[in-house]
């Protein structure tokens, strides 16, 4: 089999399944529109429901819960939980066009199965499933070879070589070559862009008028691929954490190596794995505090796996954060911390430099990149979460990472102009008081960005 890199990837095709077997696909055309105003229209965390509203329909109305032909009742009670959900976060979804998406789409069905409006809101209760096709089983997700990425190392000596990807805290990117960089970045940012996924997160300010900012949102597009999965949608955001994709399934769809894309739930609400067997990828998404954290691990050659390989379009995991963007503790300290504008009050919970450094190191007792990220956020933001999302995204290196002496980072890489990286000298004890405290000030000023 040619590796990755050399595949070809399918042109999209409505991958979308109906709402249920009750449903009926033709009924239900609205949703990969749906999934594309998903995607299309990252912002800020919203107060909108929808996506709960969308992935509770789907659970009462697919796999062992579908209702069959004779269940057009329960078919309709459930459309009615689905329409009582959609009002109840109308107000919160004003301008949504997924919200008004849904709407529009829960009134043709409504009218297909000659669903009144009025009557009972249950939705259907659990099914027997049916027997397994002859010959089929749990494994059949990983045939054909196609669909299971190691497996094609199988008849070639070498042994892929694996590379990770992380983003976490106000936020800080180490990239799949092992550059850590902290960026500013607010607004919606790719983090990767190549031939089998894309993934997207927006940045939203941690306090109002901070230049701090984290992880709110996360959207992830695994693109339709051969016979093993077909296009599907992954959407997390703040208290939104769902343990299924966007259209409420939990692997590949309906092709046959459908099982080698798979969502688990790890800790309700709060960590969320996706397995791509077919590329051999594992992310990992958790929710620590009010913010999002990244990681994934990756082969190399489907990391470079990029349509256009002389393009400089954004794709932070693989490229890092824009000069602009960057947070060049160097220069800071250079020029004496100084830039232009009034200097602004702390954050109202900031910790002092020694509390902030007490509190880091009962996590993070290495005093690497890691800790310095830590105590950074903390006399940044004020929010001790942010300790922990720190020691996460060390574990997640740990577990995600092929080569575990580069567990520990402690030099700081930036890029000059012109794209050369360069790596900044690991500070002391001591003097990572100025590194670290001189930046949060700067933070601090109005209009210094």
């Amino acid at each position: 089999m040619r590796p990755p890199r050399e595949r070809l990837v399918e042109a999209d095709r409505a991958g979308w399944t109906g709402m249920g077997r009750g449903a009926g696909r033709s009924a239900l055309r609205f949703w990969p529109t749906l999934a594309v105003l998903l995607c299309s229209f990252p912002a800020a965390s919203s107060p909108c429901k929808i996506l709960k509203c969308n992935s509770e329909f789907w659970s009462a109305t697919s796999g062992s819960h579908a209702p069959g032909p004779d269940d057009t009742p329960e078919f309709c009670d459930a459309l009615r939980t689905y329409a009582l959900c959609t009002r109840r976060t109308a107000r919160t979804c004003r301008g949504d066009l997924a919200y008004h998406s849904a709407v529009h789409g829960i009134e043709d069905l409504m009218s297909q199965h000659n669903c009144s409006r009025d009557g009972p809101t249950a939705q259907p209760g659990p099914r027997t499933p049916p027997p397994p096709p002859a010959g089929d089983s749990q494994e059949r997700a990983d045939s054909p070879d196609t669909c299971h990425y190691e497996k094609t190392f199988h008849r070639h000596p070498a042994t892929p070589n694996y590379t990770h990807c992380g983003l976490f805290g106000d936020p800080h990117l180490r990239t799949f070559t092992d550059r850590f960089q902290t960026c500013k970045v607010q607004g919606a940012w790719p983090l990767i862009d190549n031939s089998y996924l894309n993934v997207q997160v927006t940045n939203t300010p941690v306090l109002p008028g901070s230049a701090a900012t984290a992880t709110s949102k996360l959207t992830i597009i695994f693109k339709n691929f051969q016979e093993c999965v077909d296009q599907k949608v992954y959407q997390a955001e703040t208290d939104e954490l769902p343990a299924a994709f966007a259209d409420g399934s939990k692997n590949g769809g309906d092709k046959h190596g459908a099982n080698s894309l798979k969502i688990t739930e790890k800790v309700s609400g709060q960590h969320v794995e996706i397995q791509a067997k077919y590329i051999g990828t594992t992310i990992v998404i958790r929710q620590v505090g009010r913010y999002l954290t990244f990681a994934i691990r990756m082969p190399e050659d489907v990391v470079n796996a990029v349509e256009d390989q002389d393009s400089p379009g954004l794709y932070l995991c693989l490229r890092g954060c824009p000069l602009s963007q960057q947070i060049d503790f160097q220069a800071f300290h250079t020029h004496g911390g100084q830039r232009p504008g009034a200097r602004r009050p702390a954050a109202p919970d900031a910790f002092p430099y020694e509390v902030a450094a007490a509190k880091c190191k009962e996590k993070l007792p290495v005093e690497d990149l890691y800790y310095e990220a830590c105590v950074f956020d903390l006399l940044t933001t004020g929010d001790v979460n942010f300790t922990l999302a720190a020691f996460y995204a060390l574990e997640d290196v740990r577990m995600l990472h092929s080569n575990k002496d580069k567990l520990h980072l402690y030099q700081r890489t930036w890029e000059r102009p012109g794209g050369v990286a360069a790596a900044l000298a690991p500070p002391g004890p001591q003097p990572l008081l100025i590194p670290l405290v001189l930046p949060t000030l700067l933070l601090l000023l109005p209009g210094s960005w």
